[in-house]
């Protein structure tokens, strides 16, 4: 039996919410002269790679549907993989460039939600899981 399922488009809407994550600022640096300056993923390609590599993997994960279990383990690594991006963007702010701050309303917020869809997608995979397993007792 195949159910279909909302988290489907909460691995959609967490993939889009990657793509906006690396083209918008996640922290600013002031200049000697008091310019201030945006400072974006792809100015730490390290960034650009890992979350270029979760936007796939949720992505993939979307066509993973008839593997349930697989699909499961690949959100679990893209949660993982989403909290060490988190604490990378924090890691590059403060250590990587001394002076910069983090925008807290942009990119930093952006992998939080990405991180709340993916979760509340595993939520749903492991609800359905449970009711295919209470269908196979049945039979």
């Amino acid at each position: 039996m195949q159910i279909q399922r909302i988290q489907t488009l909460l691995l959609l809407a967490a993939v889009i919410i990657i793509g906006i994550f690396c083209l918008t600022p996640f922290a600013q640096t002031t200049g000697a002269d008091g310019s201030v300056s945006d400072v974006f993923v792809k100015d730490a390609p390290v960034l650009l790679i890992v979350n270029a590599c979760i936007g796939v993997l949720l992505f993939l994960n979307i066509f993973l549907y008839k593997n349930l279990r697989r699909q499961m383990t690949v959100t679990l690594v893209s949660l993982l993989l989403l909290a060490g991006s988190a604490v990378g963007c924090g890691f590059v702010a403060t250590v990587g460039m001394p002076g910069a701050n983090l925008i807290w309303t942009g990119g930093v917020v952006l992998l939080l939600i990405a991180m709340l869809f993916a979760l509340g997608a595993y939520r749903y995979m492991r609800r359905d899981k449970r009711k295919l397993a209470s269908y196979d007792r049945l039979r």
